[in-house]
């Protein structure tokens, strides 16, 4: 799953042609036969910098001089299309980067390198779940982490002080609409929140031991209308109504990085690039903004969150296979996550490593939720629920007089009707 933008303008476009001619091999083997055996990687526009490509790149064939690594940039619009040709053909890559919640659909194609013994061996015990779930299909991995994002409070440091309101005592969401109360006087909004911002509402949700769709029997079913979901959806309500953001419009329609650098707005749902946006639109608010997770239902943990991020996979018809995992093994240990997390702002694919980021306000924040992060619901299905979308008509139709309950359950059942109609 990719972000509109996730770490700034110069990491993830958090945050998707024909095959273009990619050969996996250059006819030359490891084997002395004919030198170096050409290793072929798909990786995605800006999920790393040009600097660590450069060092891991050289890194690795100091390592591994039997292995010519060739790393190829992919664009995200149109990779779909791209990377299901490329499974289905005799000249995919070795290993590709994907969306972490895209997995489970090139997993069911059956393209995909079975991964699930190796787990043990890249640490999969610590893995964060955001990521390391949605990598596995039908109790089989396929998708290794590679690196996550996820959304945090982006506030305003001299509003908050101006109100008396110190964020690190947010630690339940009940103490942040109080706080958010006080923020919301006059001109200012207190938070600027759309009204179908469903990733923020996913999270609420998640807090109340709800879903978005449960798996019953086999079959997969909306879950909006349950007495859990539909408490998400009340603080969710609470929450929007303490900003004017509009109640038919997403995160992006206006860009909410640049309503809040109009200098009037406290805090919004983001991930930590959007400050970087922000500060860009009014260059007047740098040094004035900070970060802290999203509170919790209680004090002893975060809010849940939606992770989005990465896996790597090896496709079935590489040629490559074991340098494909000796590649991955590299980029997604311990080592290279700690470098990529501070070189990009990441959150590491590990639960163990989130003290890597410390020195990153933003990552800091992003790896406190990470702990408690989730993926939408994990089977191919679910990418037409995604492309009709029946949340956000949903939450425009509940946070504007309509029903709740009865919007919940309509919206329940298209997304049913989607899911199974895809399967």
């Amino acid at each position: 799953m990719k972000f509109r933008m996730l770490a700034g303008t110069s990491s993830l476009l958090v945050l998707t042609a024909l095959l273009s001619a990619c050969s996996s091999g250059s006819g030359e083997t490891a084997d002395g036969s004919g030198g170096a055996s050409e290793l072929t990687v798909w990786l995605m526009r800006d999920s790393v910098s040009a600097a660590f490509q450069k060092e891991f790149t050289d890194a690795f064939a100091k390592a591994h001089p039997d292995f010519d690594l060739k790393i190829q940039i992919q664009e995200w619009d149109g990779i779909g299309q791209k990377v299901t040709a490329a499974l289905a053909s005799n000249d995919a890559p070795d290993v590709i980067e994907v969306g972490n919640t895209q997995v489970a659909q090139y997993a069911q194609s059956g393209g995909l390198v079975d991964l699930t013994d190796k787990k043990a061996d890249l640490g999969g015990g610590t893995w964060l779940n955001g990521l390391g779930e949605p990598g596995a299909w039908k109790d089989r991995q396929y998708g290794i982490p590679y690196y996550a994002a996820n959304r945090v409070v982006v506030y305003r440091k001299d509003l908050f002080q101006r109100a008396g309101v110190d964020p690190a005592e947010l630690r339940t969401r009940e103490q942040w609409l109080a706080a958010t109360r006080k923020l919301n006087r006059g001109d200012q909004q207190g938070i600027y929140l759309t009204g179908q911002t469903w990733y923020a509402l996913a999270g609420f949700i998640w807090d109340e031991g709800g879903d978005l769709a449960v798996q019953e029997g086999g079959t997969w079913k909306g879950a909006l209308d349950t007495p859990q979901a539909l408490a998400g959806m009340r603080f969710y309500e609470e929450l929007q109504a303490l900003g004017k953001g509009p109640k038919d419009a997403d995160e992006a329609n206006p860009p909410q990085a640049e309503v809040m650098a109009g200098g009037k707005v406290a805090q919004i749902i983001s991930v930590p690039g959007g400050a970087n946006v922000i500060t860009e639109h009014n260059p007047e608010l740098k040094g004035k903004l900070g970060f802290f997770p999203i509170p919790g239902k209680t004090a002893d943990k975060p809010g849940a969150v939606f992770t989005g991020g990465s896996d790597l996979v090896i496709p079935v018809a590489s040629q490559h296979q074991d340098a494909a995992y000796t590649f991955i093994k590299e980029l997604t240990g311990d080592i290279w996550q700690k470098k990529l997390a501070l070189a990009m702002s990441y959150v590491p694919n590990k639960t163990s490593l989130a003290s890597a980021v410390a020195s990153d306000p933003g990552a800091a924040a992003m790896a406190v939720g990470a702990a408690q992060g989730r993926a939408t619901p994990n089977t191919p299905g679910w990418a037409a629920v995604e492309a009709e979308n029946p949340i956000k008509d949903y939450m425009t139709a509940a946070l504007t007089g309509g029903d709740m309950e009865r919007e919940a359950a309509k919206a329940s059942e298209e997304i049913t009707r989607a899911m199974n109609s895809a399967s």
